[in-house]
């Protein structure tokens, strides 16, 4: 009767072993079914953030030449880090280019904005064309160049480098005002270098400005640019 009752009690504790284990193996397979645990005193880490959106921009220039045609100079950009852009009557009268290039960022108080470019141009002009943009913020005021050299393929005589300096000045976020300079090879003028002024406003996503080219001149150029970016 005593040896019966022992092993009864042998019995129970191995049941009652199985169990603990079988239960223990139960929950550590359901924790792993629903993945792992944050380590203890860490936060749960934020979803990664979206890439953005690609940025597009039309701008046209409609430009006002004194003793000659007025024309319309539309150009499209897309960015979204890599910069793609396309032109037509910039380089030249009658003459298209399309551009690819990078967009460079640096700076927090003073910022850098640098877009390398290669373009193809074709038209009245031909060639191809290394170039650059350049935007220095610092607070209120910029500064802005784009510029590039055409090495036309047709004639070497037909290169030439073309630059579109402006420094603005923007007491309130949707009015700014500065200087500008052009040299280009779309219309001609007494002066090699056009320099001037410009006022620009803004509205959400839309922009106007006024260029004003030679003002000392008895006839000077003026440029009405619209932009819309989305």
């Amino acid at each position: 009767m005593g040896s019966r009752s022992k092993e009864t009690m042998s019995e129970k504790k191995v049941r009652l072993r199985r169990q603990a284990i079988n239960s223990l193996a139960a929950l550590l397979f359901a924790v792993a079914l629903s993945g792992p645990l944050p380590a203890q005193g860490t936060a749960p880490q934020p979803a990664a953030d979206k890439p953005a959106p690609w940025a597009y921009n039309l701008t046209v220039d409609g430009y006002i030449v004194p003793n000659g045609t007025g024309y319309a100079s539309p150009v499209f950009t897309a960015d979204k880090n890599w910069h793609f852009e396309a032109r037509y009557n910039y380089e030249n009268l009658d003459t298209g280019s399309l551009w690819f290039g990078y967009d460079f960022n640096f700076g927090k108080k003073l910022k850098l904005a640098l877009t390398p470019m290669l373009g193809g141009v074709m038209g009245e002009t031909t060639g191809i064309a290394p170039g650059l943009e350049l935007t220095l913020t610092y607070k209120k005021v910029q500064l802005y160049v784009a510029n590039e050299y055409v090495f036309d393929t047709t004639k070497s005589s037909g290169s030439f480098y073309y630059s579109w300096p402006e420094l603005t000045y923007s007491p309130v976020s949707w009015f700014r005002i500065g200087a500008v300079a052009q040299h280009t090879r779309a219309y001609h003028t007494s002066v090699n270098i056009q320099r001037g002024f410009l006022v620009g406003v803004s509205h959400k996503n839309l922009e106007f400005t006024t260029y004003v080219f030679n003002p000392d001149l008895a006839t000077p150029t003026t440029v009405l640019e619209v932009g819309y970016n989305f």
